[in-house]
């Protein structure tokens, strides 16, 4: 049997977790409130009523007062009723939007690494802050209102008909056309535009945010208007979009729905008219006359309940709208989990066959590349920019899944390994390093939340930060960020260093990690890498021939492909692309080129 979807409002609800039954309670208090809210009209009716039949003798009508205290209590009822539906509809929507936060937050953490290399923060941020406001503004206040005027309609419905049909039907016309025209601007295709234009507002505000980002670059380089464009074409896409839903699909639909919202008594005084005589010659005239009024304070009633519909299709829109930004987050891919996890044995890294292509790329990023790390040994991947090396590193902690072929990390399938057990196995130092608005101890305990201070100075000493801390007034209890001290890149590099080797991890992946030191430094680097008291296996991303000359292995990268393979010595000693940047580097003790007619060591 086939399952039957769940509405947008009922996938939202499914977030309040135990509050659900909160939301449930205020909305039903809602409702009752409506209908409480509905006696008073009753009540002038009645009132009108027991006048016409009494005049012109109006002291002998004997209700009055009792039906202004009856329409006095109903709507001071109503009115309390209302308000302990909000109250609980907005303890729910608090919890809700938070339960929105946690899970979101929670499936970012199972999200793999590579996922925010295409996805920036602040656009998931600010997706998950907009889908949890329009849901607490939806379950707070419009899902309230859309129940209670729901149950607001039925009952007019009922009213319309309860005393003089025809003038009833004469008020349903106009709610009829004023329904049709509103939902007119909000189903079929004008969804999809609705969607449309919620993108164009994404990607505006991801312009905005790189704009003034970007702003310390353009003030530098003087490219203030050609900087502005993108963020102005977002704009424009933004307002076109704007504006073609406002003048081609609500012009005329919400001009209908305005006139006969506000208009219902229209068709009212022409049914009275036409009425009147029979109703005279009848005998039933002040019948008529007190049905008459009662449809022409009704009409006010039905113009009220037509303007809450409409704002309760906005709300149903809300709940849409927010969904979508929320499948933008959930739907994000996950790390599998093997169902039977196995143990890597040691540090060996092992690269079978391995192919591997981005999302929507044209061309793999790696094709069929196959090498191995022995436990302990260091291995560098140089090579032009693009050319895979950055791709081919972030493969063995898993950032990505490999298209085809198999990477693995001690003898085992890194796929068939649980996540957090190869996490703590690697520790990974980025390109872009990243520290946190805390102190530098904190920063380096992160990465192992029970290393004492003497590992935490052991760790920061063998990643040359002795010189940072030395400078700093609390050493390595300054606080870095807004509030405290701000780092060059390069001792932010030695401090993200110092973090992974805190760690003591059994594969250490440096990403392009010394770029931004001075040489000494990084040969000072390099020799505490050599000298580290427990094994790990080294795989270094560098562009500096001084930063892999003493590796045990070189592979240089060419469009994904492995072009040549060897150590320093051997690659140097032959024509290809690493002797090219040997000599472009200055390297020194450069042997002689090989002659024209000599084989190159050079393995593809």
């Amino acid at each position: 049997m086939k399952e039957k979807k769940k509405s947008s409002v009922a996938i939202l609800l499914d977030y309040a977790g135990s509050h659900k039954g909160l939301t449930f309670l205020g909305l039903a208090l809602s409702a009752v409130s409506m209908l409480l809210s509905m006696v008073p009209y009753l009540c002038i009716w009645l009132v009108a009523r027991d006048l016409i039949a009494v005049a012109p003798d109006w002291t002998q009508a004997q209700g009055i007062t009792r039906y202004g205290w009856l329409a006095f209590a109903f709507a001071v009822g109503g009115i309390l009723l209302y308000f302990a539906g909000l109250m609980c509809t907005h303890l729910a929507a608090f919890r809700t939007a938070s339960n929105i936060r946690k899970r979101g937050v929670a499936h970012m953490m199972q999200a793999p690494l590579g996922f925010f290399d295409t996805n920036a923060s602040g656009l998931i941020r600010g997706r998950l802050d907009a889908a949890a406001a329009e849901t607490e503004t939806l379950l707070a206040h419009n899902l309230a209102d859309i129940v209670g005027t729901i149950t607001l309609f039925v009952s007019m419905l009922v009213m319309m008909f309860l005393f003089d049909w025809r003038m009833g039907a004469a008020c349903l016309l106009a709610a009829v056309i004023s329904v049709a025209a509103m939902f007119s601007m909000m189903g079929g295709k004008n969804a999809k535009l609705m969607a449309e234009y919620q993108a164009a507002q994404d990607r505006m505000t991801k312009a905005g945010t790189e704009y003034v980002r970007g702003i310390p670059v353009v003030k530098i380089f003087q490219q203030t208007v050609y900087s502005f464009k993108a963020f102005q074409q977002a704009i424009e896409a933004y307002s076109s979009k704007s504006e073609y839903y406002q003048d081609k699909v609500c012009r005329v639909p919400q001009s209908l729905n305005l006139t006969f919202t506000e208009g219902a008594f229209v068709f009212l005084v022409p049914v009275a008219l036409f009425l009147a005589p029979s109703a005279l010659a009848g005998g039933d005239f002040a019948g008529f006359v007190t049905n008459f009024a009662f449809y022409a304070v009704f009409s006010a009633i039905l113009s009220t309940a037509l303007a809450r519909i409409m704002f309760a299709s906005a709300g149903m829109m809300l709940a849409s709208t927010a969904l979508g930004r929320i499948d933008q987050v959930m739907c994000a891919p996950t790390l599998k989990k093997p169902p039977r996890p196995q143990k890597p044995q040691d540090s060996r890294v092992e690269f079978a066959d391995v192919s591997f292509t981005y999302d929507g790329a044209a061309s793999p990023a790696l094709s069929h590349l196959s090498f191995t790390v022995e436990p302990g040994q260091t291995v560098a991947l140089v090579g032009p920019s693009g050319g895979g090396k950055t791709t081919a590193a972030s493969l063995i902690p898993r950032f990505w899944d490999a298209t085809s072929g198999v990477v693995k990390v001690g003898g085992v399938d890194v796929t068939q390994i649980d996540p957090h057990v190869l996490m703590d196995q690697i520790a990974f130092v980025f390109q872009n390093s990243r520290l946190f608005k805390t102190s530098i101890l904190e920063n380096v305990r992160a990465a192992r939340p029970e290393a004492t201070r003497a590992q935490v100075e052991a760790a920061l000493m063998a990643a040359q930060c002795g010189d940072i801390l030395e400078k700093l007034p609390q050493g390595m209890d300054t606080q870095i960020g807004s509030e405290g001290t701000y780092l060059s890149g390069g001792e932010q590099q030695r401090i993200a260093l110092a973090r992974a080797l805190a760690k003591q991890p059994e594969i250490l992946i440096l990403d392009d990690t010394t770029s931004a030191v001075d040489l000494e430094t990084e040969k000072q680097l390099r020799k505490n890498l050599q000298e580290l008291p427990y094994p790990c296996t080294k795989i270094i991303v560098a562009q500096r021939i001084s930063a892999v000359r003493s590796a045990d292995q070189i592979l240089v990268l060419q469009d994904g492909r492995i072009a040549q393979r060897g150590t320093h010595e051997q690659l140097a000693a032959c024509e290809g692309y690493y002797r090219d940047i040997c000599l472009l580097q200055g390297v020194q003790g450069m042997p002689d080129a090989p002659a024209a007619n000599a084989p190159a060591k050079e393995v593809r």
